[in-house]
């Protein structure tokens, strides 16, 4: 005796060869031997096994299934039962097997209601059904014919209509996605290398720029407000010019210097703001935007600027113009010692601007000792031995700190120079010791009259920002509020406002518990740490860009540690695969192998040591921002 039973949702056919109350041992037409239950065999027949399930799935596919569901019943019924209404007389073994099967193939049409045993879906329910399956059909055709456009690197119309979406928000269960994702499967490639060469991602630098300012520009970069208050116009005009130094790229002129020899030997050095916060009200439609924005965005090439250009020139310290500031004096003893410091809301004459490019040759560390025949040498050396003074007061003065190196990226029509300055040259150090001074003072001005300000603090190697004037351990200064970017930075907007407030002695902008003030703190603290590490992004962007620009075949570096190597010449970490365990310093040589802008990856192979290290851990470079700028 044989039988007709149903396992795991597929049936099968064996052999009885012992039967007890419950379940039986059977053994298949292979040989195979096991035991089932009893209420799982849906029929008993004597038929040879071999040939049985063919002949009947044979005989299952010449059954309609419209037919069949039309030849039903609304009651439940078995398939042997049925199996005899539709043939018109018992059916022989084969034939109940066919029903069976065909009945259990479309769940769609007959509802399984226990073992064997099924009942007509409703005709409402069944068109339903039929119609769904109709659509996925359609829609598994559809896909396949997209993913054959993919494979051959052609982009579906469809697809590019979700590009957005495909890129930067993928929803896994929409139809583009997992049509992408099949392709990607069958190509063995990413979605987005996938995308890249079907030519839906014409530029990996607008892929990475996209995704920044979709995340925090969605509107876009337009300003919406660019009024702004009228500037008071009874502020005393300064007795001295001042210039700035800068970068060449800098369009927003923040800070500018004056320097003053007086009647009793002391000189008065100027510490020069530009003071937009005397033309844009707080709580204005342009304030609430710049609070939105909170930083100027910078990136290689190009920049997103916290205020909008109508705003930014009537106080950018622009040379031969008149442009209201903050000033901090200093009065200075011949021995670089500070004696008084007054601060002033004024208006300044602005001679020069320089630049660093035009400026350095002239002044370095190698011209210090003799003039150098720029005409601003004098006062660049006074300001610099004053910078000196300055470092060793905050007790960071070290000659022998190791170099580190800055990197400038010059991008003109897709082409990338990358250009190193060492940091703390005479230059840098004169600029960021001012800056240092007066954020230092402005922060110690507004304590002194229990104005609430926004102050840079670190302690315990952590830095972090709070409403209360605490010590900068890594400056070396008992406060430092962020007074001197007004232009580029929110923070210092704020700030500049609560400092004019004690220097005009009016009602400062945030008093004391401000909710706004704490807002704005933790807002700008989340967004401009994203802004740096965007910049960082498209940074390494363009040193990946640099080396495929310029064919570099083999880089050098030094290892920083376990398998990373920080690059000479741009500013680029990578991880070397296959690097043997050297010690930290250690130079080496490279070969690329393989760059890739979109996925921000560089491939290489190391080639070999060129010097053993020096010293114990290479000095890390561009590890924080600088504070003083």
């Amino acid at each position: 005796m044989n039988v007709f039973f149903e396992e795991d949702g597929t049936f099968k056919v064996a052999s009885i060869m012992t039967e007890t109350q419950g379940s039986m041992q059977i053994e298949s037409a292979s040989g195979k031997r096991s035991k089932i239950k009893s209420n799982n065999v849906l029929m008993r027949f004597e038929l040879p096994l071999t040939g049985f399930l063919e002949a009947a799935n044979a005989e299952a596919d010449t059954l309609e299934l419209d037919f069949l569901w039309q030849c039903c019943g609304e009651p439940e019924f078995g398939f042997e039962e049925f199996a005899e209404d539709y043939y018109g007389h018992k059916a022989a073994p084969i034939q109940a097997a066919a029903v069976a099967i065909k009945l259990h193939s479309a769940p769609v049409y007959f509802n399984r209601k226990g073992k064997g045993r099924y009942k007509a879906a409703p005709s409402e329910i069944l068109k339903a059904a039929l119609a769904g399956l109709e659509k996925k059909r359609l829609l598994t055709e559809k896909m396949a014919a997209y993913v054959a456009q993919l494979k051959a690197q052609q982009m579906p119309d469809d697809l590019l209509q979700k590009l957005d979406m495909l890129l930067y928000e993928p929803d896994k269960n929409s139809f583009e996605y997992k049509t992408l994702d099949a392709a990607s499967g069958e190509t063995h490639l990413s979605h987005l290398k996938l995308l890249q060469a079907c030519g839906a991602i014409p530029s990996a630098h607008d892929f990475h720029l996209g995704a920044f300012l979709r995340e925090y520009f969605s509107k876009g970069t337009e300003f919406n407000a660019t009024e702004i208050t009228e500037i008071p116009n009874e502020l005393p005009l300064a007795d001295v010019e001042a210039f700035s130094i800068d970068d060449s790229t800098t369009t927003e002129i923040d800070d500018a210097f004056s320097i003053q020899h007086l009647d009793d030997g002391t000189t008065r050095i100027g510490i020069h703001i530009a003071a937009p916060a005397l033309g844009i009200a707080v709580d204005s439609a342009l304030d609430k935007e710049v609070m939105q924005r909170l930083s100027t965005v910078y990136m290689p090439g190009n920049k997103i600027t916290m205020l909008p250009e109508v705003a930014i020139r009537p106080f950018s310290l622009d040379a031969g113009q008149v442009k209201p500031v903050l000033s901090l004096y200093l009065h200075v003893a011949a021995d670089f010692t500070i004696t008084q410091r007054d601060s002033k809301v004024e208006r300044i004459k602005i001679a020069d601007n320089l630049r660093h490019d035009e400026l350095e040759p002239f002044f370095n560390e190698t011209t210090l000792e003799a003039d150098s025949g720029h005409a601003y040498w004098a006062k660049l050396l006074f300001l610099f031995n004053l910078a000196e003074s300055l470092e060793k007061a905050r007790g960071k003065h070290d000659p022998n700190k190791p170099i580190q190196i800055d990197y400038n990226f010059y991008v003109n029509n897709d082409k990338v120079s990358i250009e190193g300055r060492r940091r703390g040259s005479p230059m840098d150090k004169l600029v960021a010791e001012l800056m240092i001074e007066a954020n230092n003072q402005w922060g110690a001005l507004l304590a002194a009259h229990e104005v609430p300000g926004l102050y840079r603090a670190q302690t315990g190697g952590k830095v972090f920002m709070t409403t209360k004037a605490e010590p900068h351990q890594g400056l070396g200064v008992a406060q430092y509020a962020w007074s001197t970017s007004p232009l580029r930075r929110a923070v210092d907007l704020i700030n500049q406002r609560q400092i004019i407030s004690v220097v005009q002695n009016t009602e400062p902008a945030y008093p004391q518990n401000s909710d706004a003030l704490t807002t704005h703190m933790r807002n700008f603290e989340q967004t401009y740490n994203a802004y740096n590490e965007f910049q960082t992004r498209m940074e390494r962007y363009w040193c990946l860009q640099y080396l495929v620009q310029e064919s570099i075949e083999n880089v050098n570096g030094f290892v920083w540690r376990d398998n990373l190597v920080r690059l000479d010449d741009v500013p680029y970490i990578t991880k070397v695969y296959g690097l043997p365990e050297l010690k930290a310093g250690t130079r080496v040589s490279l070969q690329v192998q393989e760059v890739d802008t979109l996925l921000m990856e560089l491939r290489t192979k190391f080639l070999g040591v060129i010097e053993e290290a020096t010293q114990a851990e290479p000095v890390m470079i561009d590890e924080e921002n600088q504070e003083a700028t």
